[in-house]
């Protein structure tokens, strides 16, 4: 569980670079030349089957602790603890999880699937820049985006730093280090991922 999120942090890193791009608000050249690497390159193809790969088995891993966890206890506490012996977000993992994963099933569908369709059996790649400006340009899905990103926020505050301590990093000497490089990521990255939806929805950028 842990090896595979650290890979899906890493996919996170270099998607939330490359959709950046659009930050330069030049009318996407940047952004496609970079999409066109990501989409066209040999390697990078190869590493994409991969990705999806560790987020299947990423899905089936949490779901199959869920459910360990979940027939552990037969009864449930006659009064809930709450927050006093764990935070919210760390026991919310599988509702949190299944969130991202429909907000996933919209992107693919919006984004990647529609453009690989179109380099395989079309006349070849679509111009994923127009192409996120004529969908955020739909109010309802810009909300669902920035519902996807917090719901990807709070996932990553206790995946980020629980990573690391299945592994025995998460030690005494390294634990607020990693602690709050994880808060940082997780409040970083999906801020940034929400801010493009929110920028081509008001015009920020054109």
């Amino acid at each position: 569980m842990s090896l595979t999120g650290l890979f899906l942090i890493l996919f996170l890193i270099v998607h939330c670079y490359v959709n950046g791009q659009i930050f330069y608000n030049d009318g996407g050249v940047r952004f496609n030349e970079a999409a066109h690497f990501m989409g066209t390159n040999a390697l990078i193809r190869t590493v994409e089957i991969g990705l999806f790969a560790f987020l299947i088995l990423h899905i089936v891993q949490g779901l199959l602790l869920w459910s360990k966890n979940r027939a552990r206890r037969t009864t449930r506490y006659a009064v809930s603890a709450g927050n006093k012996t764990s935070p919210w977000y760390s026991r919310s993992m599988a509702l949190l999880g299944t969130l991202i994963l429909l907000f996933l099933i919209l992107h693919l569908s919006k984004f990647w699937g529609p453009n690989r369709y179109a380099q395989t059996f079309g006349s070849g790649e679509l111009n994923l820049y127009e192409r996120m400006r004529d969908e955020f340009s739909i109010g309802w899905i810009v909300v669902v985006y920035v519902l996807g990103c917090i719901s990807l926020g709070w996932h990553l505050v206790h995946g980020f730093y629980s990573s690391f301590q299945t592994l025995g990093l998460g030690t005494h000497k390294y634990k607020g280090i990693i602690r709050g490089i994880g808060v940082a990521f997780s409040i970083i990255v999906p801020l940034i991922f929400a801010l493009m939806p929110i920028a081509f929805f008001f015009h920020l950028i054109q």
